[in-house]
């Protein structure tokens, strides 16, 4: 997890088609590995809430991404029902997942959770805009991404 480049998930554990459902890791970095925690809070550094958010919209996308197999992007457009029940703090393990509620006319619904230790963290509804890539550039380096958290070898796109 490399929180101030909003690379949010280290890896796809599960990838399942048929169930429309995603796994991840992602590892929080410790209070000196990112300048986000310098500011949030010092001396007593935690993830903030909006990078919580942001791990599972991430769970959504590449959920969706790999629906489509990398063919087209989701975009975050709005969100619903999220709670955050507990503090994340440096070198804890998040396990996050999502699923997809609806997709349809060119949007996608999907319940994202976070997990420490089996514990349920934060939870949210995320609704996303699905569309092609804006450029051939950008997609070429979400492939790579997709390919260093696994997710290419899951998807065998």
């Amino acid at each position: 997890m490399r929180l101030e480049y909003f690379e949010m998930i280290d890896s796809v554990d599960v990838f399942d088609a048929k169930a429309q459902r995603i796994e991840t890791t992602s590892r929080v970095p410790a209070a000196g590995e990112s300048p986000v925690f310098e500011g949030h809070f010092p001396s007593y550094p935690i993830v903030p809430g909006v990078l919580l958010l942001e791990t599972m919209n991430h769970n959504a996308g590449w959920l969706i991404m790999g629906l489509n197999r990398l063919t087209r992007m989701p975009f975050f457009v709005g969100s619903r029902r999220l709670k955050v029940r507990k503090f994340v703090q440096p070198e804890q393990v998040l396990k996050g997942s999502a699923e997809m509620i609806h997709e349809g006319s060119g949007f996608a619904v999907t319940k994202g959770e976070l997990r420490i230790d089996g514990e349920l963290i934060a939870e949210c509804e995320m609704t996303m805009m699905v569309m092609d890539f804006p450029s051939a550039r950008f997609k070429q380096e979400l492939e790579k991404r997709a390919e260093r958290i696994g997710m290419i070898a899951l998807v065998g796109a």
